[in-house]
């Protein structure tokens, strides 16, 4: 059989106490929801539903197309300029998910020759933009500045650290401050995921960078 591995690895997992399984939940569940990324209970806040509801009703269930063919409408550009006026950035860009956002940020930002200092604590779409990314990778060990100042001493040329703010499993926040000062003394870049601390953390929830 062609595709008989399949079966082979799907029983190591089981056996292994790896399988998960998918549990549908309805819209009115009576359970106390733990495992939500919904941090700020925005997902059912009524001016957050009246909003999508009133953005379906004006642009139809979709965007129609890739951003640069036909999705971008008025709508993402009013966006992209109220976040970004809103976390003091030159510019924003919106994409469909955190996941595609790390994808894109790292592999644009680590070209061939350039080095990517990665946390050992990293969320998995970071890790996986590093290991698409053409840069070489370089892991250091947890909120670790001198870590990532003893990467850097390493390699001459463009660099890039990357970590998460506020880190996904163990829930600690970034050394964000050191981990800027090592990437100003070395002319890297600083890449910051920061899912999990921006609505939470700095003036009025504007992110980790400012906390």
């Amino acid at each position: 059989m062609a595709f008989g591995w399949i079966d082979d690895q799907a029983e190591q997992r089981r056996r292994a106490g790896l399988v998960r399984t998918l549990r549908p939940r309805p819209a009115d569940s009576p359970l106390l929801d733990l495992a939500s990324n919904d941090y700020l209970g925005l997902a059912h806040h009524p001016e957050v539903v009246e909003g999508a509801a009133a953005a379906a009703r004006t642009w139809g269930g979709g965007s129609t197309g890739s951003r640069l063919v036909t999705g971008t409408t008025e709508l993402h550009a009013q966006l992209e300029r109220e976040l970004a006026e809103f976390t003091g950035f030159e510019a924003a860009l919106v994409f469909s998910s955190g996941y595609a956002a790390n994808l894109a940020a790292v592999t644009t930002l680590a070209p061939h020759g350039s080095l990517i200092v990665s946390d050992a604590g990293n969320h998995a779409s970071l890790i996986d933009g590093c290991r698409l990314a053409r840069g070489a990778t370089q892991v250091v060990g947890h909120a670790d500045p001198d870590g990532v100042r003893k990467a850097l001493r390493t390699h001459d040329g463009q660099a890039v650290v990357v970590s998460d703010s506020v880190f996904s499993v163990d829930g600690d926040a970034a050394p964000v401050g050191a981990l800027a000062e090592a990437c100003r003394e070395f002319g890297a870049g600083l890449l910051l995921d920061d899912a999990h601390g921006l609505g939470v953390l700095g003036e009025g929830g504007r992110g980790a960078p400012y906390a």
